[in-house]
């Protein structure tokens, strides 16, 4: 296994999940008379991101990784992401901007090559963080110990969020890409 194969299916996996959440989250508000705004607001507690803030993070933090595992400076267009969820996060947007969010961070999937990922691998990389703090892994470590538990937090937030909400998900919702794999015959009830 490689780089590539295991961080952009993984990737595309969890943002087409996520952004199918946005789908049924709208769905849900307009059923219950709340506005996108409140929607997106929604938080576990007050010292965490509200939901467009997680939304944000995961599509910036799937994109940084592209970046950085191919030695390229992260555009500031991708890390206005961040500083918007983690600064603005009053200014919730609309979903339309996060389903573009997404479709964006997506897009930037689409382009890359069979191996875009894997000479990183065995490159040391230092992972510097806003608050000053650095980590000095490997392309390799950076992306088992940081990219995937993060991206994977920021989704795993959201649906979350959504769930606290009353938006009617399951795990049919979280894992939808499980079902290519599905066995003829094996779903219960079919």
């Amino acid at each position: 296994m490689t780089l590539t194969t295991l961080l952009i299916p993984t990737f595309r996996h969890q943002l087409t999940a996520l952004r199918a959440w946005l789908d049924k989250g709208e769905a849900h508000a307009a059923a219950q008379g709340m506005s996108e705004a409140e929607l997106l607001g929604v938080r576990l507690a007050v010292d965490m991101f509200p939901l467009h803030s997680q939304v944000r993070i995961a599509a910036f933090l799937v994109q940084e990784t592209v970046h950085r595992l191919r030695g390229e400076d992260t555009p500031a267009a991708t890390v206005d992401l961040r500083t918007h969820a983690a600064i603005r996060q009053e200014e919730t947007g609309s979903l339309a901007d996060l389903r573009a969010i997404i479709d964006s961070a997506l897009a930037s999937l689409d382009d890359l090559g069979d191996a875009a990922l894997d000479a990183a691998a065995d490159r040391p990389l230092a992972h510097a963080l806003p608050m000053g703090m650095v980590f000095d892994m490997t392309g390799f470590t950076f992306a088992r110990d940081w990219a995937l538990p993060q991206v994977s937090f920021h989704t795993d937030m959201a649906y979350a969020l959504l769930r606290s909400a009353g938006v009617p998900l399951g795990k049919p919702d979280y894992v939808p890409h499980m079902f290519a794999y599905l066995r003829p015959g094996t779903m219960a009830g079919a």
